[in-house]
């Protein structure tokens, strides 16, 4: 029994370690500005809904609201639980928009782990030179199968601005 319970506890350990590195790696551009509880949970950190504002690296002025699930309870709160893969996207021009160089005609512009291994959350930028506006999808994928639920927003730049793309 007291084997069992050592060889737990550094199980656990070594999960909350990895579940913290991962965490550190995918939220280093997101600044969290709020969140709501879902479902109470009475052993760990309760079901949520949260809020993410990520700014746009290459186009200083944008940022990206982002609200997703994450999931709670014992596994949410070791890192070990998989997020749902909805998420809903609002972005904003918060400055003065720039483009210090030209831009790609689709990139990635943002991910986030939603899992310990394999599910990631992403922004993706694509530039639509015709109507001078830059778009911004979300979506989850996994490395075996993502999901078809995103969500798109889109930031109009002034006529007067043109968006310069790489050719």
């Amino acid at each position: 029994m007291r084997t069992t319970m050592k060889l737990l506890s550094a199980v656990l350990a070594v999960a909350a370690a990895a579940a913290g590195t991962m965490a550190f790696v995918g939220m280093s551009h997101a600044e969290q500005i709020g969140a709501v509880d879902t479902v109470f949970k009475w052993i760990g950190p309760d079901h949520k809904i949260v809020v993410d504002a990520y700014d746009d690296p290459k186009v200083p002025g944008v940022t990206c609201y982002v609200s997703r699930a994450k999931t709670g309870g014992i596994k949410g709160g070791l890192g070990l639980a998989e997020d749902r893969s909805e998420a809903s996207i609002a972005c904003q021009a918060t400055g003065t928009l720039q483009f210090p160089a030209p831009l790609k005609q689709q990139e990635d512009v943002f991910t986030e782990r939603t899992s310990l291994l394999f599910k990631r959350l992403r922004v993706v930028r694509m530039v639509d030179t015709q109507r001078n506006a830059l778009i911004y999808m979300t979506y989850s994928d996994r490395v075996i199968e993502g999901s078809p639920q995103n969500s798109v927003a889109a930031v109009p730049v002034p006529q007067s601005t043109p968006i310069p793309v790489k050719k």
